[in-house]
């Protein structure tokens, strides 16, 4: 069935379609690279005008959470909630997959009986008040490092500062 010649005309066209494959990836590449042979050194040849500019533009003003917390809406806050809700509850001993956050405002930081926290919340705040809340919610592994949140945070300061003032409103 398999002789030396079969074996020989199946390496050689595994060979030649290699070498077709390379040679059409070399053509492509000297077709569509024209910048020297390394991707970013040659300059664009037109760039379209979106209209913004890279550097030019102001930096957004960066907003007091004061200021924006005397302002919250408890509604909209409840909007914002139903990113929580997942893992949370708001009935008082109800845990979910994190610890219920009924009168959170104001409470001890790992102050749930029963529920098992990570540890890392302790080290970085010792009451959850609006400032430390409005922190955590923003970058929960960044604020407290080891948490074991797998929430991403709140970037807006509108949306933290509504939802703490919603948080605020439930068993206070």
């Amino acid at each position: 069935m398999f002789d030396t010649m079969t074996l020989t005309k199946l390496v050689g066209g595994f060979c030649g379609a290699l070498l077709v494959f390379l040679l059409g990836g070399w053509a492509a590449e000297t077709l569509y690279h024209t910048g020297g042979g390394h991707y970013g050194e040659a300059e664009q040849a037109y760039v379209i005008d979106t209209g913004e500019g890279g550097g030019d533009a102001e930096p957004e003003e960066e907003l007091d959470f004061a200021t924006v917390m005397a302002s919250a809406d408890a509604g909209a806050g409840e909007r914002v909630w139903g990113k929580c809700r997942a893992c949370h509850k708001l009935e008082d001993g109800a845990n979910g997959t994190g610890p219920h956050l009924y009168d959170v405002v104001g409470r001890p930081v790992g102050g749930v009986d029963g529920f098992n926290y990570s540890g890392a919340l302790s080290a970085v705040a010792d009451v959850w008040s609006p400032e430390h809340l409005n922190a955590f919610l923003e970058d929960p592994r960044g604020y407290a490092p080891g948490t074991s949140m797998g929430f991403a945070g709140l970037p807006k300061v509108e949306d933290r500062a509504n939802l703490i003032a919603y948080l605020d409103t439930i068993g206070s």
